[in-house]
């Protein structure tokens, strides 16, 4: 459906505007720079498949997009795109501000190929997803933000797609409307619609996506499952703040599953049943405990301790540390080790979870952190819905409505 073939997109960057000119004449001495936003990039997405590009500011995403859409062309390589695609990218891109919403749903859709009759159909399943009311019928200069990407939103998605392109633009829109666009998401994977998307939503990411790539410095630095991906991502951007917010030279190959400055080391971690034995498979309300060993390499003072649990398809069921519950673990010399236990009632749904665990510095920096280091199992009889198993208790009374008394043998209605 989407072929990404050997793409890279230059740039020239001039010191100031008279050197575009300048560069014209006979003889000039003009030295532009070269940027290169996007290098030897490479992909493709089969049909139905939701794949998301993660990675820093600066990484190359929306010229991607942009390039895939066809709003740019690339300075090498080539794009390979069949189907209709609905691209709803940067906020303002797309929409006449003078034209009012209705309008613009029109034009789009006529942009997009289709007919009068088809946009008529789809036109009141636009504006009840959209919900603006009768600002439907005003300028969408006079719209706000959220009232904005709704309408863009719900064009995009409702002009039967079958690649749709979406760029970063549901950060700006409420609770509400992203717990809807995510059903519309599944909806659309549903009927195998090519979904291609950009967003700093990590979890996100993990719950709607099959594949993800993260891209750094325009290049691509792993294309393979979510999880591996995002983790990859964040190792990354927790290696940079160790370096300096200001630092972008940090190698990929150091942003692994594993990171940290190394003050601390995790060395044992292990989780035990309610009879205190090593398990990975528990049941519904006993005592799991979380016991990790840590040995110090430098001074510390006052680390933090932490666990993280997610469930099978990336998204953080459960996290906690040292700091959030009040303990002070006190300082730590070389060579000093620590064990520690975290004991939790196992509330969890009958799923497959992962286990993360940390040691960090008390500002949040990273001593030793390992993403799903290990992958434990919740065995019940019950079935229930979502990641949790509350304990729930129901009371209920019955009320019993006026009956006039039957006789014998007189038919019942």
């Amino acid at each position: 459906m989407i072929s990404v073939q050997n793409v890279s997109k230059r740039y020239t960057l001039y010191r100031h505007p008279a050197d575009r000119v300048l560069e014209l004449l006979p003889f000039h001495r003009v030295q532009p720079k070269e940027f290169w936003a996007l290098k030897n990039v490479s992909f493709e997405v089969a049909r139905g498949e939701a794949v998301a590009i993660i990675g820093p500011n600066g990484s190359g995403k929306s010229t991607l997009l942009q390039i895939i859409s066809g709003i740019l062309q690339p300075t090498e390589g080539r794009v390979l795109c069949a189907g209709r695609i609905a691209a709803l990218l940067e906020l303002g891109a797309g929409f006449n501000p003078e034209f009012s919403g209705r309008e613009n749903v029109y034009l789009n859709g006529e942009i997009l190929g289709l007919s009068r009759q088809e946009i008529d159909a789809a036109f009141p399943s636009i504006e009840r997803f959209a919900e603006i009311g009768s600002f439907i019928d005003r300028p969408v200069k006079e719209y706000s933000t959220g009232m904005y990407i709704r309408l863009a939103f719900s064009t995009a998605i409702h002009v039967e797609p079958e690649v749709l392109i979406v760029d970063e633009a549901l950060s700006v829109g409420d609770a509400i409307f992203a717990a809807r666009c995510i059903r519309k998401f599944e909806e659309l994977r549903q009927r195998q619609t090519t979904v291609l998307l950009v967003s700093h939503d990590l979890g996100l990411v993990k719950r709607l996506t099959d594949r993800a790539v993260f891209m750094l410095n325009g290049r691509v630095v792993i294309d393979g499952p979510p999880k591996e991906a995002v983790n990859r991502y964040v190792g990354f951007v927790l290696e940079r703040e160790q370096t300096g917010a200001g630092q972008k030279n940090v190698a990929p190959a150091e942003a692994t599953f594993r990171h940290g400055d190394g003050t601390s080391r995790v060395m044992e971690v292990e989780m035990l049943n309610a009879r205190r034995v090593p398990t990975t498979a528990f049941q519904r309300g006993e005592i799991m405990t979380v016991r990790i060993r840590a040995e110090f390499a430098r001074a510390a003072a006052n680390p933090i301790a932490g666990i993280l649990i997610r469930n099978r398809i990336g998204m953080d069921v459960f996290g906690t540390n040292t700091r959030v519950e009040g303990v002070s673990l006190g300082g730590f010399e070389p060579g000093d080790a620590l064990d520690i236990e975290f004991q939790i009632e196992c509330l969890l749904s009958r799923q497959e979870y992962t286990l993360t665990v940390a040691m960090q510095h008390p500002e949040g920096l990273s001593q030793d952190w390992l993403d799903d280091v290990t992958g434990f199992s919740v065995v019940d009889t019950r079935d229930v819905a979502g990641v949790l198993n509350l304990n729930t208790r129901i009371q209920f009374q019955r009320h019993a409505a006026n009956r006039l008394p039957v006789a014998s043998g007189d038919p019942v209605a």
